[in-house]
Formats: C-alpha cells, sequence, structure tokens
C-alpha cells in the first residue's frame, strides 16, 4: 500500500472513531453553487466559491452519486439551494443538479462534485488520484473529464 493511501486510510478510520463532520459540511447547503476555474500545477481545475478544490469519484454513474455515509463525511457532497451558476471558464450547458438524500448536489459533465475533507485551504488538491470507499477520486477539468498526475 503507497504513502497516499495509507495516510487516507488512517484518515478515514480517524474521522470514524471521532465522528467529525467536515470542513465544508456534507449536511449544509451552499449559500453560492459557483463553480470556477483556478490555475494549479495540473492546469486550470475546478473549484467552489471560495476556491477549494472540487472531484469526481469514479464509482459515480452519470449524475448518480455512489458516496453516502462514511465516505460523505470525508469527500462531502458540493450542495446547493437553487441553480449553481458558473463562474470565469466554465460551461454553464455541463452544470446541473442530482437529488441526494442530504439535498441537491451539483454535477458537472455529469459527475456529482464533491470537496475532499483533508484540503485546508484553496488551491489544496490533497485528494487528487487518491483511493478511497472503492475508487479513485480526481480533479476535473474545464471539460469535466477528470486530470491525472502526469497528463489526463
Amino acid at each position: 500500500m503507497n504513502r497516499r493511501r495509507l495516510t487516507i486510510a488512517a484518515f478515514v478510520a480517524a474521522l470514524a472513531c471521532a465522528g467529525a463532520g467536515t470542513a465544508h459540511g456534507a449536511a449544509g447547503a451552499a449559500k453560492s453553487g459557483t463553480v470556477d476555474l483556478r490555475a494549479t500545477k495540473l492546469g486550470k481545475v475546478l473549484v467552489d466559491a471560495k476556491g477549494m478544490t472540487l472531484y469526481l469519484f469514479e464509482k459515480d454513474r452519470r449524475n448518480k452519486s455512489a458516496c453516502a455515509g462514511a465516505c460523505a463525511k470525508v469527500w462531502s457532497p458540493l450542495l446547493v439551494k437553487g441553480k449553481p451558476t458558473a463562474g470565469g471558464g466554465v460551461k454553464a450547458s455541463l452544470l446541473g443538479t442530482t437529488r441526494r438524500k442530504s439535498g441537491v448536489q451539483v454535477t458537472y459533465n455529469g459527475h456529482p462534485l464533491y470537496h475532499f475533507s483533508g484540503d485546508k485551504k484553496p488551491g489544496d488538491m490533497r485528494g487528487e488520484g487518491s483511493k478511497a470507499f472503492g475508487a479513485e477520486w480526481y480533479v476535473l477539468s474545464a471539460k469535466g473529464a477528470k486530470v491525472e498526475k502526469g497528463g489526463s
């Protein structure tokens, strides 16, 4: 097991023991459903209105989240009240929503969007390429495709 996977596994175990939530709160909907772009070492990737990195989960199916319970505590869904909006460089036609038990989740190109609880400040991408809850997690490009380290 590589160090990243071990670190995430330890983090998940600590959250389960502590019963902790995330910095972004899986239970609360964002006031702003704006999805924006941020320049990073991996290119321009999707972020929320506060500049926090957004991720896709490869276990999800088009417009259908496969992340709930303990998963949603570590990978909180980007929830919104109302309609999400596109920031600069983001295609409004790719934005959408999907219903889940905790509210309405923002999607982009059919991918439900999530925050990673290990990201503490704008620009952090600690969840990139990690494997947790049965599949891998990736940041997204403006085209709505996963971005992998080393190109994609």
